[in-house]
């Protein structure tokens, strides 16, 4: 993939991405019993991982209506800056979009444990505390109140912790580092002194680039290969506790949604669903190819979180937790203490499970590669 392909086509979403809003939209058109619904997403066109992961929900929706929806993919900066969707399709000038909800803290910090969560859920525990947590119910509620009908289509899985230009050895070295991230991840590591930016995956190579940047993280191998960050950045950090999986989302305006007839709702509700799984492994699949690579070819410092740092993050985000706990919106609050008592079940639980499995995989026997 050409990165200055992607970095012309608009960045990735962050909390600011450049481009500019269009002037107007096609109106919505129903002709024939015929829906066509324009999709704006937070991505560059055809970014391995969400990108990609956009056209293919395009497609799904169209394929499972039976072509009685018609979704057409503007990419960032397209139509509206990526960074302008949620208000796009909250506004109506826009049918649905896809994104992230760890973007979209400065309507309501209660939406980004629908994202990520800083020591929190991984993808398949997230989507169970979605689908068999209650979760769901909390998600429409807090998306109501911007006129949105969210369902979750797609996880990234564990993030990195990020690229560095130098090498992590302390706590110390994170005070005052210009650092990009998002989510609750932002708030975490502002906690520690990190002087946390906010900018799309594009502006983050430029900004490494430059030395405007000391660090940051985006996705994981595969995505942040695309972007060249290996070529400004060669100490690659893991784990990414602070975002043990990241959630995509897609938005629908809740007028169009309400319009449509029961068994197109169900096709939308399954085509989001169906992807879940589908984009997860296929970002696992990709991030384990990409990885090795990285090293092999392109001479990437792959380290391991100090201890010391990984402990401090898991401070700093239970002390978050506890004070959103105490959050003066009820529904962030409900939202949390939803979120906490499936972590908690899920915790006790993995530790023998998929815990359990993987402690296992990596003793010493004799096993063919």
């Amino acid at each position: 993939m050409n990165r200055r392909k992607f970095l012309t086509t608009g960045g990735a979403a962050g909390l600011a991405v450049a481009g500019a809003a269009a002037s107007s939209f096609p109106a919505p058109a129903i002709a024939q019993d015929v829906r066509h619904w324009t999709m704006v997403t937070s991505w560059p066109r055809n970014l391995p991982g969400p990108g990609v992961a956009a056209n293919t929900l395009a497609e799904r929706i169209t394929a499972l209506s039976g072509g009685r929806i018609e979704v057409e993919v503007a990419a960032a900066g397209e139509l509206v800056p990526g960074n302008g969707v949620f208000d796009a399709v909250s506004e109506g000038t826009a049918e649905l979009y896809h994104s992230v909800p760890a973007y979209w803290g400065s309507r309501s910090i209660g939406i980004l444990l629908f994202g990520s969560q800083p020591y929190g859920l991984t993808a398949p525990e997230q989507s169970g505390w979605m689908n068999h947590g209650g979760g769901q119910a909390l998600y429409d509620e807090m998306y109501a109140r911007f006129g949105l009908k969210p369902f979750l289509c797609g996880n990234s899985g564990p993030q990195m912790f990020g690229w560095f230009r130098n090498e992590l050895t302390s706590l110390d070295d994170l005070r005052g580092l210009r650092f990009r991230t998002t989510g609750l991840n932002s708030e975490v590591l502002t906690r520690l002194g990190v002087a946390v930016q906010a900018m799309g995956g594009g502006d983050m190579f430029q900004a490494l680039q430059s030395g405007t940047l000391d660090a940051g993280e985006f996705i994981g191998p595969w995505t942040d290969s695309a972007l060249g960050f290996y070529q400004v950045a060669s100490y690659y950090y893991w784990p990414g506790a602070g975002e043990p999986s990241s959630a995509e989302e897609c938005a629908i305006n809740a007028n169009v949604y309400a319009e449509l007839p029961d068994d197109l709702k169900q096709a939308v509700r399954y085509a989001c669903q169906s992807l879940y799984d589908q984009v997860l492994t296929e970002y696992n699949t990709n991030h384990a190819r990409a990885l090795p690579q990285l090293i092999a070819d392109h001479g990437v410092q792959l380290r391991q979180v100090p201890e010391e740092i990984e402990l401090a993050v898991g401070n700093a985000a239970g002390e978050l937790m506890s004070e959103l706990r105490e959050n003066e919106d009820e529904l962030v609050v409900r939202i949390v203490e939803s979120f906490l008592a499936y972590r908690t079940s899920m915790v006790n639980y993995m530790q023998y499970a998929d815990g359990g499995v993987m402690n296992a995989r990596l003793l010493d026997y004799t096993y063919p590669s």
